[in-house]
């Protein structure tokens, strides 16, 4: 009866002992495929500046700006890439000043709008 009791006390005081290692910590999780549509709207936010294009990558679908300031990104002037659907970018190249319009979700952005502006 001894031996049952000792063996009993064993395996639970393992079991503890595992659940509390290290290599449980590590454990990957997977969100679904679908957590980003259900990630609340208040994390993209919008933006709207005016630059000048660098580069146009059609078949990444990317768009290279040199912009100034965007004040409701709280972001200085700077040169970034942004995600860009072809259609908005028929008819613009390399070195047209731009008014545009993006979406940031936190770690990329994504152009909304763009538009070239008159020579100066």
């Amino acid at each position: 009866m001894k031996s049952i009791h000792i063996l009993t006390g064993s395996f639970l005081l393992l079991v503890a002992v595992s659940a509390c290692s290290p290599e449980a910590d590590k454990q990957k999780t997977t969100a679904p495929k679908d957590a980003a549509a259900d990630a609340p709207a208040s994390v993209v936010q919008h933006g709207k500046g005016e630059g000048k294009i660098t580069a146009i990558d059609e078949a990444k679908g990317t768009v290279t700006l040199d912009h100034g300031e965007i004040a409701a990104l709280k972001w200085p002037p700077m040169a970034m890439g942004f995600e860009a659907p072809a259609d908005l970018l028929k008819g613009l190249k390399v070195g047209d000043r731009v008014a545009f319009e993006l979406d940031w979700n936190g770690a990329t952005g994504r152009i909304t709008r763009i538009e070239a502006l008159p020579a100066s």
